[in-house]
């Protein structure tokens, strides 16, 4: 079992940048990869960006050269750097552990003039 806490959400205008965090803690030495999801508003969630063994990586076409994912194993945290931001990329962003089905609480993007 993990527990996740996603931050670093936020209102941005277009063509800005935020950097998203996902904390996990309890069990993680067994994690072998996360997927960052988003759920924009009225629509259902959608996978982003995953990252997994040692930094592959594979994204959504629709980030694809906007948006990066990485992690940093000496705190347990995975990020989601986020540039070029447009309004279609307003949603709830979570994270998730591969193997495990607990979700955090996932942290809000507002994209908006």
């Amino acid at each position: 079992q993990v527990q996740i806490v996603e931050s670093g959400g936020g209102l941005v205008q277009p063509g800005g940048s935020l950097r998203l965090s996902c904390s996990v803690s309890g069990n993680v030495s067994s994690i072998s990869g996360i997927d960052w999801y988003r759920r924009p508003p009225g629509k259902e969630r959608e996978l982003v960006a995953s990252i997994w063994g040692r930094g592959a990586t594979n994204y959504a076409d629709s980030i694809k050269d906007r948006f990066a994912i990485s992690r940093d194993p000496t705190k347990n945290t995975f990020y989601l750097q986020m540039n070029v931001l447009k309004p279609e990329d307003t949603a709830v962003y979570y994270c998730r552990v591969w193997g495990s089905t607990d979700w955090g609480q996932g942290t809000q993007v507002i994209v908006s003039s």
